[in-house]
């Protein structure tokens, strides 16, 4: 079993390595408005979207304007989907005629797709109709992540430039990651994704009478689409309830690897990019190698701790050893296609990436398997990240770790040449701590009122997960849930969306005005007392606050979750 995970790990970090480089240059060749091979292609559409819009992409823009133009775009972008969702009765491309969504839903779906969360607390096949899958989420899958994206790209600029009171045009990043990235990849995928069996089609669904004689409605529709951005953008969101274990999402083990790699390509391409924006890849490659160090460790413990299976089954004698007529271990809530080991690097992968797809469901995990799982996404959406939150998530911890170092060892905080000073400070700890602030206090509420109470499906501890993830995924724009909570009511609905929407925008405010605070310093020359921040020392310390910073705010909540669970099942006791 050991080697049989360490090949199908290995098999992703090897082909995701080349995906970083290539990507990553292309990355910076589009955002330096280099020629690239589409352009004969996009550099028309890209002038008439200009002319028509009167946008000037040349103008560029401070970080306050910035940041309001973002806001502005998110808000138009959330209300016209909050119509649409509660209009649909009444328009085409509705064939299964699905009823309005109710309010509380409605806006609770407006702000996770407009956040670039996807978190569903309801079964996209029974709930939304074509056009609002279409035109209504899929459009938010592009322009959500486009806008992360671009964020990313606006606090590189502030990060690598030399006295720049500007970090960029928030319409020519919106509209570049959208063409020159989004489009392109997700088509490819889609076409894959077609060629392995998943449907894309405008079709009312199809029902068949099963052998027993049974009635059956099979749901299908423009899937592969949908699906392609759905990971290329870190989305998450399913066309079906199942999400990534349906077989319409994705079919075969190809399909599994493809949209592993495709939800994490930006991300982790967006380091190399800092890298040759900032100069030198070896700053790049440090950040990658933090990120990637810390999502080996938890891929391998996500999946130890589900190849051991359950202690409560083996007290009664039952084998859970891999054989040849067994998978072996915990293989709950798992498709048998994917098997333990991709199961268990998906979600670990997708709760580091803040994508929320899942290919198996997260509620069946071994308490470790789901500690895993809740702690990638409470160090802060900082492993890979959300498409372009993650690079942003590192960047502010990198300010943290050279901090540190410089009150550890007396050398002068400095980030690429640039002070770390007060007010560079208090932004990184704004960004740091609205986060584990908003998921207690909201986690705090659930665990105490009878509506936050009234949809757990499990008493004790592995309850307490359950909202406790719910939360963190919120905030976290990551999507994914533990499926046993009842999250489809107006408690949870609004509380959730306010949630989602704090948790983007109330990070994305400090980081720019960080971006923004250090391109307007100049860059000085290393001195003696210049703390270096490549190579494994750095990347170690880097590490180090990660995990400190994680564990001083989260570890009391998680001790009373998946670790108290974890020791209760080792000790044989349940909770009724």
């Amino acid at each position: 079993m050991f080697w049989n995970a360490l090949a199908q790990v290995g098999l992703f970090s090897v082909v995701l390595l080349p995906v970083t480089v290539v990507l990553g240059r292309y990355l910076a060749r589009v955002f330096s408005g280099e020629r690239t091979a589409l352009d004969p292609v996009l550099r028309p559409v890209e002038r008439l979207i200009y002319q028509v819009s009167g946008i000037d992409p040349r103008s560029e823009m401070t970080w306050a304007e910035y940041a309001v133009a973002m806001l502005l775009f998110q808000l138009v972008g959330m209300v016209f989907l909050y119509l649409l969702e509660r209009v649909q009765a009444f328009l085409p491309l509705n064939p299964q005629r699905m009823a309005a969504v109710p309010a509380d839903l409605a806006f609770n779906t407006a702000a996770s797709f407009v956040t670039n969360t996807d978190w569903q607390a309801y079964a996209g096949e029974t709930t939304m109709s074509y056009l609002t899958q279409m035109a209504g989420l899929t459009y938010q899958n592009f322009v959500s992540a486009a806008t992360g994206i671009g964020v990313a790209m606006a606090i590189i600029r502030g990060f690598v430039r030399r006295s720049a009171k500007t970090v960029g045009n928030f319409w020519y990043d919106l509209v570049r990651a959208t063409l020159w990235v989004e489009l392109p990849l997700s088509l490819v995928l889609a076409l894959v994704l077609l060629w392995q069996g998943v449907p894309q089609n405008l079709d009312p669904y199809v029902h068949a009478t099963t052998l027993e004689g049974a009635h059956q409605s099979i749901a299908e529709g423009p899937v592969a689409s949908q699906e392609a951005i759905k990971y290329v953008g870190t989305n998450g969101g399913g066309f079906f309830n199942a999400n990534s274990a349906h077989p319409y999402e994705n079919p075969t083990p190809l399909t599994n690897l493809l949209e592993l790699l495709a939800f994490v390509a930006v991300s982790a391409g967006l380091t190399y990019t800092f890298g040759l924006m900032a100069g030198d890849t070896r700053q790049g490659w440090t950040l990658f190698g933090a990120m990637a160090f810390i999502f080996l460790v938890g891929a391998a413990g996500a999946i130890a701790a589900e190849q051991h299976g359950n202690p409560l089954l083996a007290r009664l004698g039952i084998d859970q050893r891999a054989s040849a007529l067994q998978c072996g271990g915990n293989m709950e809530g798992k498709e048998v296609r994917f098997g333990i080991v991709q199961s268990a690097l998906f979600a670990a992968l997708t709760t580091d990436v803040a994508c929320g797809g899942v290919n198996a469901a997260h509620d069946s995990l071994m308490p470790l398997g789901g500690l895993v799982a809740l702690l990638n996404m409470q160090l802060g959406e900082v492993v890979f990240g959300g498409a372009g939150a993650g690079i942003v998530g590192m960047l502010v911890m990198a300010v943290l770790s050279v901090f540190v170092a410089g009150l550890m060892v007396g050398r002068t905080p400095e980030y690429l040449g640039k002070k770390i000073e007060s007010r560079e400070m208090k932004l990184a700890m704004l960004y740091v701590l609205v986060f584990p602030a908003v998921v207690l206090l909201l986690a705090a509420v659930a665990g105490s009122t009878a509506s936050g109470l009234a949809s757990l499906s499990n008493p004790g501890p592995h309850g307490f997960s359950q909202f406790l993830y719910a939360f963190t995924s919120g905030a976290a724009n990551n999507g994914s849930a533990f499926g046993g909570l009842n999250a489809n009511t107006p408690f949870y609905n609004l509380l959730i969306g306010l949630d989602m929407l704090v948790g983007r925008y109330l990070m994305i405010i400090p980081a720019l005005a960080l971006g923004g605070s250090l391109g307007a310093k100049r860059a000085l020359a290393p001195s003696a007392g210049t703390f270096p921040t490549t190579g494994l020392l750095f990347a170690a310390l880097l590490v180090g606050v990660i995990l400190i910073v994680a564990g001083l705010t989260f570890f009391p909540a998680l001790s009373l979750g998946p670790i108290v669970e974890h020791l209760a099942l080792m000790a044989g006791k349940t909770f009724k």
